[in-house]
């Protein structure tokens, strides 16, 4: 069983995408445990505060660094690997994905207002940040919904057809083929004949042709890499 602990001031904000779908069967299932944890419950005083203006000037507030610290180390353990979520963290990718899915703890801290005290990266207990884009959210609740939902993905038995993570949009670099199902014409869209012939080694080339159009129209700086790695499929097909 893999833990998600996700640190937050708003718990209630995970209710939803937890509860239905295929995490939420991951869990009954027993392959999945996810814990919400309240920083607010690690503050001090009448009102718990868990927030104050920055010293040196500056718009907002920040997360202090006692009730935050606190609350990590309620749940941390030697197995735990703790993850900021953070605009300035390095990017999630389907590679990073599949590496923390090996982890059987992994402690989530979201970020709220204008961030974290410094010396909570400081102190060390702080593994990684982990940005899931160059965009600035209002918590890190939906980063955390993000990584969870990616990470879980690669853990076996979460997903039903286990050779599915393997051929999604990034996992070999590039991009997923494009799909069609019943029925065979849509009002004036038809399925290309080609994928009608049971010609594996024609399909195939179709499609790596196909994801080359698409990353050259929507993604060209990943062309380079999908020279190197788009062939995965020829010769699987040889």
């Amino acid at each position: 069983m893999t833990r998600f602990d996700i640190l937050s001031l708003f718990p209630d904000y995970f209710v939803g995408p937890f509860n239905v779908s295929i995490i939420k069967r991951a869990q009954e299932n027993g392959l999945l445990k996810i814990a919400l944890i309240n920083i607010r419950d690690f503050a001090k005083g009448k009102y718990r505060q868990v927030d104050d203006r920055p010293y040196g000037g500056g718009p907002g507030m920040v997360l202090m660094a006692e009730p935050v610290i606190k609350a990590i180390r309620s749940v941390k353990s030697q197995e735990s690997h703790v993850i900021y979520l953070s605009p300035q963290g390095k990017p999630l990718t389907a590679k990073k994905c599949a590496q923390l899915s090996n982890n059987r703890h992994l402690i989530l801290l979201c970020g709220h207002y204008e961030g974290i005290d410094e010396r909570i990266i400081e102190s060390g207990i702080v593994d990684e940040e982990i940005s899931i884009g160059d965009y600035v959210l209002t918590c890190g609740g939906a980063a955390a919904v993000v990584l969870v939902d990616a990470v879980s993905r690669f853990i076996p038995g979460v997903i039903g057809n286990k050779e599915g993570p393997k051929q999604d949009s990034f996992e070999n670099g590039v991009f997923d083929v494009p799909l069609y199902t019943r029925p065979l014409r849509f009002e004036k869209w038809t399925v290309p004949s080609v994928l009608l012939t049971g010609n594996h080694k024609k399909i195939q080339c179709w499609r790596r042709e196909q994801v080359k159009k698409k990353m050259k129209r929507m993604r060209p700086e990943l062309l380079k890499i999908e020279e190197k790695v788009l062939d995965y499929e020829s010769r699987s097909v040889n």
